[in-house]
């Protein structure tokens, strides 16, 4: 496979990681019983420490696409092995 091949499947390992790290850790106002300030939603998180999260997805994502790149690499899982759920 090409890099950009590559590239495309971490980032798209990245986005997904991404949507499950998000709301990790996150408080909303309504939790913590504060008022929204200038009428905003009371469920929106306090501190969304977003740097934070961006840093965490990135190595978690790193993982994940190397354990992929290695499954891939040496053949540990190819096409015949899966399930087939067509007509035999």
């Amino acid at each position: 496979m090409s890099p950009i091949t590559w590239f495309a499947i971490y980032l798209t390992i990245w986005w997904t990681v991404l949507f499950a790290v998000l709301p990790l850790g996150s408080r909303s106002y309504h939790e913590a019983g504060i008022k929204t300030p200038g009428g905003g939603d009371p469920g929106a998180p306090i501190n969304p420490n977003l740097k934070r999260k961006f840093i965490t997805t990135t190595w978690v994502s790193a993982v994940v696409f190397v354990l992929f790149f290695l499954i891939v690499h040496f053949n540990l899982v190819t096409l015949p092995d899966l399930p087939h759920w067509g007509n035999a």
